[in-house]
């Protein structure tokens, strides 16, 4: 009895404890979010949501630079994060929900409704390869933010705002200079097809083992030569001159860049 009475005492002291320390342990909405990197994460999540409702409405222009928008928005969120030490899981989850928002599922929906639709069935499976990749894209990278052995300068598969803007950027040029997602040139060059392929192209290549740069390395402390300052002012330039044109050819050479490092490794190991 003296053994049993004991026994209880223990598990009630044991349970007094754990108590207060899940009482000390603060919850999250006594704790908050912080507002600034969360903030640019809602934009980009606004700009994904808008492009879906101007696809929806046939304002493909319109859907195609928010995607770009939601691109830079999403770039900015972390390295503010960064920046002003206000990272959190919080934030991390939250920024991979808007992703799959704004370089996901939008992206798959715009082609699907500019291009893809007369396909039928192969439409829209294009447009949901697209969308299952970027799902598994984005599962791969949360996955491996805490793999210390992995290079932090290179991107494992093609990022998805990247993918995201590889679409955007086609769907963009082609609206600039008059041409429909259902246009058939020569007879036998058919835009539908070439939406196709590109959806592919991108899904595939978001899933792939191809390394692309991240940038990462870059210190924006450090000094640099004159002459990158100038690129980067002639870019600038160049962008707003001809803002589809320039942002397509940026995204395509991006794009291949990973194939391009894949070919240069197999010849060099040769």
């Amino acid at each position: 009895m003296i053994i049993y009475k004991g026994m209880m005492q223990n598990m009630i002291e044991s349970k007094q404890k754990t108590f207060r320390r899940n009482s000390d342990a603060p919850s999250l909405r006594e704790r908050g979010i912080y507002l600034l990197p969360n903030l640019f994460t809602s934009a980009a999540l606004f700009a994904g949501f808008y492009a879906i409702v101007q696809a929806m409405n046939s304002n493909f222009e319109q859907s195609a630079v928010a995607i770009f928008i939601a691109m830079v928005m999403d770039g900015l969120d972390g390295r503010v994060a960064r920046m002003t030490n206000t990272q959190s899981a919080f934030g991390a989850e939250y920024d991979s929900l808007s992703d799959m928002v704004s370089f996901g599922v939008a992206p798959a929906l715009i082609l699907y409704v500019w291009a893809l639709k007369p396909l039928g069935k192969l439409g829209w499976i294009a447009a949901f390869i697209y969308c299952a990749c970027a799902a598994l894209r984005l599962a791969r990278f949360n996955t491996k933010l805490d793999d210390v052995n992995q290079d932090k300068r290179y991107f494992q598969g093609l990022p998805s705002p990247a993918a995201a803007a590889l679409l955007a950027g086609f769907v963009w040029v082609s609206y600039e200079y008059g041409v429909n997602g259902r246009d058939v040139f020569f007879g036998v060059l058919q835009m539908k097809w070439m939406a196709w392929c590109i959806t592919v192209f991108a899904g595939a290549s978001m899933v792939s083992d191809l390394r692309y740069y991240s940038g990462k390395d870059i210190n924006l402390k450090a000094s640099v030569p004159f002459f990158v300052i100038l690129g980067i002012v002639l870019g600038f330039v160049l962008i707003s001159y001809s803002p589809p044109e320039v942002l397509f050819l940026i995204m395509t050479i991006y794009a291949l860049s990973g194939y391009v490092m894949w070919l240069r490794g197999k010849f060099i190991t040769r």
